[in-house]
């Protein structure tokens, strides 16, 4: 079961996470500490900070987070339906790179392997989205002509750009998976596909807030999202508007389809 209150902590932890985030990488950055240096304090204080605060509010739920184990108070995920699924920093990279804005903070519950809560807060940008009031996706600008594409700045996955040949889209470059969820979220951009390698805390905030706003979200074989696995590996997603979801996902599916074989030629 889920509360209103559950939506409104998500929101509230991510944007305190990302308040305290933007404290430390003022004072370190201040001082000429270098990246390193941001990524560590940065992840280990936000994580912090989210587990205590969790096991003051739900300490009866499971904890999942990217940087370590839960409160000591908090049951171990296989005994509970009910699962905070946490990246306290979204995109150390681009954190650790004042004064870069695509980094976020991840605040999901997950129920019955659903996501049925998320927070993702964009510090930098000074703004969290959240299933609390998700921002509708049908008051979004029509999909341009050409579709804007969302990937990495530094590694696209080969399936991103197929996409974006297939529809002939424009490319966009970004960095943290949950900043370029949320461009989709916001408008910014249309779509965004994503191979390769995530784990869970990478996309069920993200993957949250997008189904609430209306959006389509699923694997890249068009399967729903599901959570709270023994294996926290989670490795591809396909966040768009739902107008782009079919052509997307029948790009994908002409990828993964076999070649027919080629016709015999006979020797002379």
């Amino acid at each position: 079961m889920v509360t209103p209150e559950d939506h409104r902590l998500a929101a509230d932890l991510a944007t305190r996470a990302g308040e305290l985030l933007l404290d430390i990488r003022a004072r370190l950055a201040a001082d000429g500490a270098p990246a390193a240096a941001l990524k560590h304090e940065g992840d280990q204080r936000s994580h912090e900070f989210l587990m205590e605060a969790l096991a003051e509010a739900r300490p009866d739920d499971a904890v999942l987070s990217e940087e370590g184990t839960a409160h000591g108070c908090h049951p171990e995920r296989r005994t509970t339906a009910r699962t905070w699924i946490i990246d306290p920093v979204d995109g150390t990279r681009e954190y650790s790179e004042p004064p870069r804005t695509d980094w976020a903070v991840h605040v999901a519950l997950a129920v019955h392997g659903q996501p049925a809560v998320g927070a993702v807060a964009l510090p930098a940008l000074g703004c969290t989205l959240s299933t609390a009031q998700p921002p509708p996706a049908d008051e979004l600008s029509p999909v341009p002509e050409r579709p804007r594409m969302v990937v990495s700045r530094s590694r696209p996955p080969a399936e991103a750009l197929a996409v974006c040949d297939a529809l002939d889209g424009v490319l966009v470059e970004m960095g943290s998976a949950g900043a370029k969820a949320m461009a989709v979220v916001r408008g910014e951009v249309d779509c965004y596909v994503h191979s390769g390698g995530q784990f869970e805390w990478d996309n069920c905030a993200p993957a949250a807030v997008a189904l609430a706003a209306g959006l389509h979200a699923s694997r890249i074989d068009g399967s729903p999202l599901t959570y709270d696995h023994a294996d926290p590996y989670l490795p591809d997603l396909v966040i768009c508007r739902t107008e782009l979801a079919d052509a997307v996902l029948g790009a994908l599916a002409d990828l993964s389809a076999p070649s027919a074989p080629s016709a015999p030629t006979s020797e002379a």
